[in-house]
């Protein structure tokens, strides 16, 4: 899968970031307009996530930062190996349905609020608590907890 796509009429590279927002206060047309506002030279897309971000290599960081930025726990980043409307992936001319990757990145998504939260725990200061392993449960004792809730 190719990281970076090389545009053969500048001869500049290009990449694509998807920006995914958790955010409880930025809103991907909130990023969206942040980008259109410093007039960056790159494509934006709006997804159901948050925004996928084309151009040049250096436009495309610069505008990605400027959108962290707004929320820095909560605004996450990843590079996408295809710009937007690329025929390899997009759904229009696969014949609809979820493009390749879609779940993953939907399991990704779940995962946020607790990174997000736990990002701004640290920058709290907030100690990070020691997880207790759980002990194997008995099958006697199992079996004495499934009888006693057991109405007969």
């Amino acid at each position: 899968m190719p990281e970076n796509n090389t545009d053969n009429n500048n001869h500049q590279d290009t990449i694509t970031k998807l920006v995914v927002i958790d955010s409880d206060w930025v809103l991907p047309s909130d990023a969206a307009m942040k980008i259109y506002e410093s007039e960056t030279e790159v494509t934006v897309k709006e997804t159901c996530f948050g925004l996928m971000v084309n151009g040049p290599t250096e436009a495309v960081n610069r505008a990605v930062e400027d959108v962290v930025s707004m929320d820095r726990n909560h605004i996450f980043v990843k590079q996408r190996g295809f710009p937007p409307g690329d025929e390899r992936r997009c759904r229009a001319v696969r014949g609809g349905g979820p493009r390749p990757g879609y779940y993953f990145l939907r399991e990704e998504v779940n995962m946020l609020p607790t990174i997000g939260k736990a990002l701004d725990d640290y920058d709290k200061g907030v100690s990070v608590k020691e997880t207790k392993k759980s002990k194997k449960l008995k099958t006697s004792k199992l079996k004495d907890i499934i009888e006693s809730n057991v109405e007969e």
